[in-house]
């Protein structure tokens, strides 16, 4: 379900290729974030334009609204949404730590009260499995305890035992139930140990005995300086399978790609593109432009001079400036569709690059611009 296609002669970048039951996806791969079926302001026709090949979606979030059963009597996430290439589905875990209230954790699963309306809750593995299967998403996560930074280590140690039980429950959960599937989705382990590179070690060395289609970093920026991060990342990736794919949780800041690539990551994903842009933030190759400041009220080159989406096109900054001023929406949908096709289209030029054997070079450039103007 996965090969690759070409590797850099430089650094450990590769080019890949995913299979899953609604097409193929070409890495390295950013995936815009759509945690409730949707990618905030944006239009699936929206996503088409701009090339996306995967979206991600939330199983906590659409497991509490709009429930799994509206979803089900829709046919899928896909039909349900009208996204009909492929979707990873998180498995929640991030936000039941973050977002739910009287949180308790068991070695059965998990309590907890929505942080929608206080509703109480318990998920077990097996029932993230069963729920994402329901979704009928492509790549699926299991279940997993997703520590805040700062954390001591034996209570590291101990989730990383948590999060590889539960990660077994999850694959015996999953094979029980797609034995008869001749075209069956991905599951993806995910690699805890928070900043202890000897804890990572060991959760990744545990996953790989277990087995799966691909391998997650999670984990990673709830805190903890960049310098850590990218020390992090580089040596859980040393510890998982050349051949199988690998994706860096909520990692998506321009820079962070040509790093994480170079180490050998496919999969990406962040709310950054869309988040920032609508609070006025746009992603260019020239670096990161506040299109809300005064200085653009009177400015007409678009967003990005060397972007040919629809958005720098068509419009000015003083005009989109006008639009977050007046507390119009298309603004936020402007930027957000400019930052989205931004992404994906450096992603393929990343892609492209690695095959050219030219990654390194295409990677001084983009950081000689990008970085000096943040």
């Amino acid at each position: 379900m996965f090969k690759i296609i070409h590797k850099d002669r430089s650094t450990n970048a590769r080019v890949g290729l995913i299979k899953t039951p609604h097409g193929e996806v070409e890495t390295p791969d950013f995936m815009p974030v759509g945690t409730q079926a949707t990618v905030k302001a944006l239009s699936s026709e929206d996503l088409q334009y701009c090339n996306v090949q995967i979206i991600l979606g939330n199983t906590y979030h659409l497991y509490l609204r709009p429930g799994i059963d509206i979803i089900k009597n829709a046919g899928s996430l896909h039909s349900f949404m009208s996204w009909h290439k492929p979707i990873l589905t998180d498995s929640g875990g991030f936000q039941i730590f973050s977002l739910a209230s009287l949180m308790k954790t068991k070695e059965v699963g998990v309590e907890f009260q929505s942080h929608i309306d206080g509703s109480k809750h318990f998920l077990t593995p097996e029932d993230v499995i069963d729920i994402q299967l329901a979704l009928g998403s492509d790549i699926m996560m299991p279940l997993d305890e997703c520590l805040r930074y700062p954390s001591p280590k034996d209570h590291v140690e101990h989730s990383v035992g948590l999060t590889t039980r539960w990660a077994k429950r999850s694959v015996m959960e999953f094979n029980k139930n797609i034995k008869k599937c001749d075209n069956r989705p991905l599951l993806f382990g995910i690699v805890q140990g928070s900043t202890y590179p000897d804890l990572r070690k060991e959760s990744a060395e545990q996953l790989v005995e277990i087995g799966f289609d691909g391998y997650a970093i999670g984990g990673l920026s709830v805190g903890e300086p960049q310098d850590l991060i990218y020390e992090i990342m580089e040596s859980t990736v040393r510890h998982l399978p050349e051949d199988r794919p690998r994706y860096a949780m909520g990692i998506g800041m321009p820079q962070d790609f040509f790093e994480a690539i170079s180490m050998g990551v496919d999969l990406f994903d962040c709310v950054v593109p869309t988040r920032n842009g609508r609070n006025g933030a746009a992603y260019t190759n020239e670096g990161k432009l506040i299109v809300r400041n005064a200085e653009y009220s009177k400015d007409l080159r678009p967003l990005s001079e060397s972007c040919d989406c629809v958005v720098c096109k068509n419009y000015s900054r003083s005009y989109i400036r006008h639009l977050f001023n007046t507390e119009e929406i298309l603004g936020l949908h402007l930027v957000s569709l400019h930052n989205v096709y931004f992404y994906v289209n450096l992603l393929r030029r990343i892609r492209q690059a690695i095959k050219e054997d030219r990654f390194l070079e295409f990677k001084r450039e983009f950081l000689s611009l990008h970085c000096a103007s943040i």
